[in-house]
């Protein structure tokens, strides 16, 4: 499963939806409220540790950047102005899968 590649990163923001066309046929629809709610960055982790957890997202959060950071994973910039988490691609799979 982690081998897969995506070959299409398509970003539907009015639906709120980042969608992925992985080299193995699968395809990946996901929310941007669980893109925000799913990031690593180190900000977010520390607010998971201490109880806190990542703010709930609204109905009209949207993805409002998306970067390559290389060729291995994604930076998103969110509507609520958080724009530190690095998505691999990896982790941008397994959040597919769930």
């Amino acid at each position: 499963m982690s081998s897969a590649i995506p070959t299409a990163i398509i970003d539907h923001r009015a639906s709120g939806v980042l969608e992925i066309a992985w080299s193995d046929g699968t395809l990946s629809r996901l929310g941007h409220g669980l893109l925000r709610e799913s990031c690593r960055c180190a900000t977010c982790e520390q607010q998971r540790r201490h109880g806190a957890g990542v703010p709930p997202s609204d109905t009209t959060l949207r993805v409002v950047r998306m970067e390559p950071v290389g060729e291995q994973a994604l930076t998103l910039a969110f509507s609520d102005g958080h724009d530190r988490g690095i998505y691999p691609f990896v982790y941008l799979r397994q959040l597919g899968a769930s």
